[in-house]
């Protein structure tokens, strides 16, 4: 499976496997809003989090759980979506709006293979530096850069090289980010810091 090649998903141990991270899903969303410590103890043990400060707000979904690698400062808003039968490596300081869904799933094309329960997965990687808007789509195989904003509802079908903006479907590069957005928003962030100077 990890591999990218073609794998049975009835496999008992695959089961065995999506059965534990269920549970642990489960028992993940049903805990309350101040239950923080709680929820950090079942993702540690649940995702690859060298720095144990992601946090991914309830509800979400996952296939395995350990196959998904996040860097620090990692936040999901409400009803993201790892389909992780394949590694999805996300960098450091990465944004989910809500509803992102991450899929490195996939089904062959020809309905006879398909109907045999067989399917593959391909990895996905995600920069560092990265926002991604609400209810956008990766698909299997994408390689986001550093210092990306994806567009909300864009279906992400190809790589997106660093530094852009990209959106549509299927997403495509909007524009550069460039050092006119780095003057804009240094502005407004020196202004806010003012502003609150003045409370």
């Amino acid at each position: 499976m990890l591999a990218g090649k073609l794998y049975n998903s009835n496999d008992a141990e695959l089961i065995q496997l999506r059965k534990q991270a269920q549970q642990a899903i489960y028992r993940y969303n049903q805990t309350a809003p101040d239950e923080g410590a709680e929820r950090a103890k079942i993702l540690t043990n649940l995702v690859d989090c060298p720095t144990a400060d992601a946090h991914i707000e309830v509800p979400t979904r996952m296939d395995y759980g350990g196959n998904l690698h996040i860097g620090r400062r990692f936040y999901a808003n409400y009803g993201s979506i790892f389909l992780d039968v394949a590694p999805i490596t996300i960098g450091d300081n990465v944004m989910f709006g809500p509803a992102v869904s991450v899929y490195t799933a996939g089904h062959p094309i020809v309905a006879d293979v398909r109907n045999e329960d067989l399917e593959y997965g391909h990895p996905i990687t995600i920069g560092s530096n990265v926002w991604i808007g609400g209810n956008a789509v990766i698909c299997p195989g994408v390689t986001i850069g550093d210092n990306v904003v994806i567009g909300a509802g864009a279906v992400v079908t190809k790589d997106i090289p660093a530094n852009v903006v990209a959106a549509g479907n299927p997403a495509r590069v909007i524009r550069p980010i460039n050092d006119n957005d780095e003057r804009f928003w240094q502005a407004e962030k020196r202004a806010y810091l003012e502003a609150i100077q003045h409370v």
